[in-house]
């Protein structure tokens, strides 16, 4: 198949394009390269199956060769990145972005999956979050930028579907990690590791208590192709994570003893509107695919410290 991919030398558009190219797709990565890495993808040039294109998703988008599928991952999924003075660009990108998307999709009569996220459930009253959660949102906080501008790309989706006949797909991912991570990207897997790795101090904001639950890479793209070549009639939205749940503390104190390293626990402020549980209910995605997790925390931080290891002297710290 023609397949777009948008984000896609980011985290997840970088492993993506691997498996696709791997399972003999013709994949067209499309980036502007605020958050992602071309090095990510470069050992992909040499396919004969693999183009590049630079563009801003906020603009549209005309391509000749016809698409079979398109994956919109492109966002920035990094509080450092969405927060502050970027907030409106991440709302753009949600917003504008899926609606060029989207009618890219319609033009080309496309399946179009959005790369939706446990962030449309804010900071949750219900544990663990079920699909039908609508969420406990503060629409006018620091993170509402993300949070609000992926519930609107998720709107906008369901309404193409509805009155434009587009075929959807929509998956809420929950926190993922694994190689091709931004050392520099302030998610918590990456900032422990690196910061272990650096034998510096490890930064928990709040006391710790505050549970995520964390998917391995590989895990993630599976169901999320999965989900792309399920059957028109399915559009989700459907939770993707594994959930297990570890609190952050938890989660410092692996990492520490996995590395051997020197490094101390300091705490911070707990930001403000951070979400201090998650944890997916994955009752549909066993039961409409027959998949749930395949690697543990133990397994992937291990496969994960050591991509770490071999980019760590690009850790700013």
């Amino acid at each position: 198949m023609n397949i777009l991919i948008t984000g896609g030398t980011g985290f997840l558009g970088a492993n993506l394009c691997h498996r696709l190219i791997q399972q003999g797709h013709k994949i067209i990565c499309l980036d502007n390269g605020y958050t992602g890495r071309d090095s990510n993808i470069k050992d992909l040039f040499s396919s004969n199956n693999f183009s590049f294109i630079k563009h801003d998703i906020c603009e549209p988008l005309a391509l000749d060769d016809k698409l079979d599928q398109i994956y919109n991952l492109a966002c920035p999924a990094s509080p450092p990145a969405y927060q502050g003075k970027h907030a409106i660009r991440t709302t753009k990108t949600s917003v504008l972005g899926a609606i060029n998307m989207l009618e890219l999709a319609k033009t080309h009569n496309a399946t179009i999956l959005q790369a939706s996220t446990s962030e449309v459930y804010g900071d949750p009253l219900e544990h663990p979050q079920k699909e039908t959660y609508r969420g406990n949102v503060n629409p006018i906080g620091i993170r509402a930028c993300y949070d609000e501008g992926k519930r609107c790309a998720e709107s906008l989706f369901f309404d193409y579907h509805r009155h434009e006949g587009v075929d959807i797909k929509v998956i809420r991912i929950f926190n993922t990690y694994g190689p091709y991570m931004d050392p520099n990207d302030g998610r918590v897997v990456s900032n422990f590791i690196c910061q272990a790795l650096s034998g510096k101090d490890i930064t928990i904001y709040g006391d710790g208590s505050q549970t995520r639950s964390f998917c391995y890479v590989d895990d993630l793209i599976d169901i999320m192709i999965m989900v792309m070549n399920s059957s028109k009639d399915f559009q989700g939205p459907i939770n993707t994570g594994n959930p297990g749940e570890f609190t952050v503390k938890e989660l410092a104190e692996k990492i520490i003893h996995k590395i051997n390293s020197k490094s101390k626990i300091i705490y911070k402020d707990l930001p403000l509107d951070d979400p201090t549980q998650r944890r997916p209910d994955i009752t549909l995605a066993k039961n409409k695919f027959g998949w749930e997790p395949k690697v543990n925390l133990d397994s992937g931080l291990d496969k994960t410290i050591e991509y770490f290891k071999t980019c760590i002297n690009n850790f700013k710290g």
